[in-house]
């Protein structure tokens, strides 16, 4: 019995064990429902160590801030030049200068051997003279200071609040440090590991499921994995922290290099292996094109120190290596950094296809980080895998052409950054969320995506944004300034790349005022005669070269049937695009004619582009391509002007390029003002909230000598910085004598705070104060002192109640005088101004905040003042006072205060402000080098003559007497592309094919649930075969053991069969041979 037991186990443990081994396979690729693998030590962003309890709920959070190394400077050359010129260069500026004590900064890294068009001095003892002499050097493009890069990990709330600090050592600011280093600079573009910043709204039930695992699968990019392409042949570099020589996870390390000063190439922090990991890992959190070669550039030390020095030797290495495709994580507000910004221009114009993360500043607007702001870098954005926009992702528009312009599209597209899974620091994976992370999955697709052209000379910054944006799907309710082009689509830029011709794009490729969300904020109001002009930044993509122009001047064509003879346009343009893009403003206004108008206008733009044919056999031969812009707006009949305000944006200045401090000085991490302040910037929720109460908004880019105001009930000044012309204050007296309204929201201004957070001088080398504080007082008072007004140098902030509203007043001033007869209302607030110098308590009983006065003269305006702004600013608004806009609207639109004021318990005498000294202007400050106004005047800045108003040179219209197309939205196909001639493999046929979305159309597919095509994809596609194979093998291992049994089972004895007895009769008979047996 034993032996027939043994032979049985014998026989069947091979089958059940290959069966078990096969089971087991299966069940470890299978996603459980609710649950995800996680490899490595930890997931959460950088852990190196335990953390306590109360630290579950937090995420990591990465800062960058910038200070001057003092005694060095960066000095830029015209050219690239060996270290012997470059050395002859510097020392024959500064042989006849005073600077005598000073060396060039040697630089020891893989491009030191090469020439550089850049170099590094210390000069010691610092001379203004001497550092004019090296800017004047025929050969030197310019000079700035050497900047010093410092990157800080900080433990951050998972709602989103800064809360206290995990570390042992916390994070603490007090009032002094901003004396020693200049804030922000390039941020850092991670946030751990947190889903907090999803902003998907639960209004209905959903299907839960798992999160996939790999984003490389997610966005299909498997099916050219099948293809046979993996990203070979494509140089693909990462600036980052480095990556260890033998993590398992990478098999085409070209070449690592280091350009810090530390000993190692490394990776101690693990964002540099992160980032590697989403665009090449060959293993388990897989990345796009594991065949690529990967050049792992140095650029941070395990400290998170680094240099502008650092950056601009490596980009050099980047240009003479011949990378492909550039991934930077980093960023930051200043795109007036000119040696960084070069750089970049440089680096595309050698068709590096460089991508960054458009920042983590979200979901303000007007955050939009450098260089991925910039024309010819391919700016993303961050999506869960709810396709709802990431709370953390910043947002459009561009700020660089205000004020008298209007920003560009931006980010150019969005993919996945809110818990994306990538390579840990030594083995395994780990998630993390941030624009850092949705840059490198652009990054990998870009390098997947050039590996699959077999004309590599057609893969370019500029052919290549146009495929991503061409074929990007877009996210349904979401505008432009938060998705830019739409979600990335792999597959359809795979087939776009394929069909390729060279040729000329816009972005965006049609301007529809009518189309709203996604044409926000431009279909949010429509259009009427006398308004001031609607102006549109489209973004020239010049696919065919590198340089390009605009031949003779674009035409404007309107469509006689769709009223096209209603608009009037105008249109300016770059000169020369370069590199691989310029600009194209368009701006838009009402004829005459159609005052009294309402309807829909439509007409297109014809632009044609020429560029110089690279491989052209023909001296001087060019590419042309030409491209339309169709135009649809909406005129209706010009409102009424107590209807109609209008916003000062001439007087706004920002950061870059000037240090001017944010309104609120509690925001001690953030005291750049960097937003704008446009209405679609930082101030967009209160213009959404005005035109819900029926008022028409316009935008005034030029000084107040350049409006009619007898079209406009209200000017709105809000937060202004700018001094302004006597001109200017000559009419708007004479304006308000006439009817127009003022409405003032000013902020604090005090010399001696603005001392105290002074920093240390870029150019100068010298201790440098704020140009203003948070606005400028001391030119406001100048402006309506006519009146007998003026605003204090008091620093004030606290809570109160104001007409049944709680309000919060922050580091706002006081008003100082005001004139009999005019309405005061007074609070009851702490001194900060005293808290910030001296570290003291105090409050203040009575103090004036907000004062409103009807001018005398007969048919005259009237003036509303109150001290802060922060209330009606979206960058750090605790409590919104809307409600007391409305008020004081109606009171300068129709002379009605509400009862609520004219009986509030708060009103108090208007303030003489005979016994105190109004506030001066700070003595030594250098507005005057950001100023539209001021110029420099032997030491003592005197105004500017008064510019020219702008003048629109109307476009000569080319009527056409045709019908105008009834939907200018189609998915963005560039010319000559014909997707039906490239097909993609089907490996799976229960795939939905993914198609684009038309606007208003739901983001949801009809199958139930509600799942998405990625998700689809991912779950259903790939667990379904899973299990038919597994259950078809258990069927097959029952019979494998039945017959096994059936084989080992013993054979049982045929019964003897008896024989008749005359058989047994004659076998009886004796015979030599045996007798057979049975």
């Amino acid at each position: 019995m034993g032996f027939k037991l043994g032979r049985t186990m014998e026989t069947v443990s091979p089958g059940i064990l290959w069966l078990s081994m096969m089971a087991t396979l299966l069940i470890g690729r299978l996603p459980l429902v609710g649950t995800e693998k996680e490899g490595g030590p930890s997931s959460a962003a950088f852990s190196d160590g335990p953390q306590s309890s109360n630290c579950s709920q937090l995420t990591l959070k990465v800062e960058f801030s910038t200070r001057v190394v003092e005694h060095e400077y960066i000095v830029a050359f015209n050219g690239y030049f060996t270290a012997k010129a470059r050395s002859h260069f510097i020392s024959s500026a500064l042989r006849n200068s005073e600077a005598g004590d000073w060396r060039i900064v040697r630089r020891e890294n893989p491009a030191s051997d090469y020439p550089s068009d850049f170099e590094v001095v210390q000069i010691r003892q610092a001379a203004w003279n001497g550092l004019l002499s090296l800017q004047d050097h025929p050969y030197v493009k310019r000079v700035t200071p050497q900047r010093k890069v410092f990157r800080t990990l900080k433990m951050v709330d998972a709602a989103g609040d800064s809360g206290s600090s995990c570390n042992d050592t916390r994070w603490t600011q007090k009032w002094q440090s901003w004396q020693s280093s200049r804030p922000l600079r390039r941020t850092s573009l991670s946030l751990g590991s947190g889903f907090w910043h999803a902003t998907g709204r639960h209004s209905s039930r959903r299907l839960l499921r798992a999160i996939p695992r790999h984003v490389a699968q997610i966005l299909q990019a498997d099916v050219l994995w099948q293809m046979g392409h993996t990203g070979s042949g494509v140089k693909v570099a990462v600036f980052d922290t480095g990556l260890s020589e033998k993590h398992p996870h990478f098999k085409n390390v070209k070449e690592r290099t280091n350009w810090t000063n530390e000993k190692t190439l490394d990776d101690g922090l693990g964002h540099g292996t992160f980032v590697a990991g989403v665009i090449a890992s060959m293993r388990e959190c897989q990345g796009f094109a594991p065949d690529s070669e990967l050049h792992i550039f140095r650029v941070f030390t395990n400290n998170q120190v680094s240099y502008t020095s650092w950056f601009l030797d490596a980009f050099n290495y980047a240009i003479l290596k011949k990378i492909d495709v550039l991934n930077l994580s980093i960023g930051g507000p200043d795109f007036m950094d000119h040696p960084f910004v070069d750089k970049v221009w440089e680096l595309t114009a050698n068709r590096v296809i460089m991508v960054s993360a458009i920042g983590n500043d979200g979901p303000l607007y007007g955050t939009l980080n450098n260089p991925a702001d910039q024309m010819d870098v391919i700016g993303v954005g961050g999506i869960d895998f709810e396709d709802n926009i990431a709370r953390f992702s910043s947002r459009g528009m561009t700020t660089w052409e205000l004020p008298g312009g209007y920003g560009r599209v931006k980010p150019d597209i969005v993919t996945y950054g809110s818990g994306v899974r990538g390579s840990g620091m030594k083995e395994g994976c780990r998630s993390l969320s941030g624009t850092s992370v949705a840059s490198p999955v652009v990054a990998g697709a870009v390098t997947l995506l050039a590996s699959t052209v077999l004309n590599r000379e057609l893969v370019n910054p500029a052919s290549m944004k146009q495929a991503l944006i061409a074929s990007a799907r877009r996210i349904p309710g979401v505008n432009m300034f938060e998705q830019g082009h739409g979600k990335l689509d792999l597959l359809r830029a795979y087939q776009i790349l394929n069909s390729y011709r060279p040729q000329a794009s816009l972005s965006p490729s049609y301007i529809d005022l009518t189309e709203c969300p996604y044409m926000w904020p431009y279909c949010s109001q429509p259009i009427y005669y006398g308004g001031m002009p609607t102006i549109v930044n489209v973004t020239i993509l010049n696919g065919m070269g590198v340089t390009g122009r605009i031949v003779d001047k674009p035409i404007w064509q309107p469509y006689l049937p769709q009223n096209g003879d209603h608009i009037d346009v105008a249109v300016s343009y770059s000169p020369v695009l370069w590199p691989w893009a310029g600009y194209l403003a368009v701006s838009i206004s009402v004829a005459k004619k159609a005052a009294s108008w309402e309807g829909i206008a439509q007409g297109h733009i014809m632009v044609t582009v020429a560029s110089p044919a690279e491989n052209d056999s023909e001296v001087g031969g060019e590419l042309t391509s030409t491209v339309k812009l169709p135009l649809r707006v909406k005129i209706i009949p010009t409102p009424p002007r107590s209807k109609r305000v209008l916003w000062d944006q001439y007087h706004n200045l920002r950061y870059p390029p000037g240090y001017f401090p944010r309104d609120n000085l509690r925001m001690k991490n953030d005291p750049l003002d960097w937003n704008g302040d446009h209405i679609h910037t930082n101030f967009r929720d209160m213009y959404q909230h005005l035109r819900s109460m029926g008022y028409f908004v316009e935008v005034l880019g030029a000084p107040l000598t350049c409006f009619d105001a007898s079209q406009y009930g209200t000017l709105l000044m809000v937060d202004s910085e700018e001094e302004y012309f006597p001109e200017e204050i000559t009419k708007l007296r004479r304006d308000i004598d006439n009817g127009l309204s003022l409405i003032v929201f000013a902020d604090w201004y005090n010399t001696s705070v603005m001392r105290k957070v002074k920093f240390y001088d870029e150019n100068t080398r010298q201790w440098w104060m704020p140009d203003t504080g948070g606005a400028n007082v001391p030119a406001l008072n100048d402006l309506i002192s006519v009146w007998g007004m003026a605003f204090s140098d008091g620093l004030y902030e606290g809570d109160f109640s104001m007409a049944d509203h709680d309000m919060y007043y922050a580091s706002g001033c006081s008003i100082a005088r005001f004139p009999e007869g005019g309405t005061v209302i007074a609070q009851t607030l702490k001194d900060q101004g005293l808290e910030v110098l001296k570290q003291e308590t105090a409050v203040v009983d009575n103090v004036p905040i907000l004062g409103l006065y009807q001018t005398p003269s007969e048919g005259g305006g009237r003036i509303a003042l109150y001290g802060d702004s922060n209330c009606i600013d979206d960058s750090h608004r605790q409590k919104d006072c809307f409600w007391m806009l409305d008020a004081l609207l109606q009171y300068t639109s129709y002379s009605m205060i509400p009862p609520s004021l004219t009986h509030s318990k708060s009103r108090v005498a208007p303030p003489t402000g005979t016994e105190q000294p109004l506030p001066q202007r700070l003595e030594g400050n250098h507005l005057y080098r950001y100023s539209k106004v001021l110029e420099a005047h032997l030491g003592d800045p005197k105004p500017r003559p008064l510019p020219a108003c702008p003048h629109l040179s109307w476009a000569k219209p080319q009527p056409l007497n045709e019908t105008a197309p009834s939907n200018l939205w189609k998915h963005q196909k560039l010319l000559s592309v014909d997707l039906d001639k490239v097909v993609l493999p089907n490996p799976r046929p229960y795939r939905p094919q993914v198609r684009p979305l038309s606007p208003g159309e739901s983001g949801a597919w009809d199958i139930p649930g509600g799942i998405m095509p990625g998700r689809y994809n991912q779950e259903v596609g790939q667990t379904i075969p899973m299990f038919a194979f597994l259950g078809a093998m258990v069927v097959l291992s029952f019979f494998v053991v039945q017959l096994t049994k059936a084989k080992n089972k013993p054979k049982r004895r045929k019964p003897r069969v008896k024989r008749p007895t005359y058989l047994q009769q004659q076998q009886q008979t004796p015979h030599t041979g045996k007798n057979p047996t049975v």
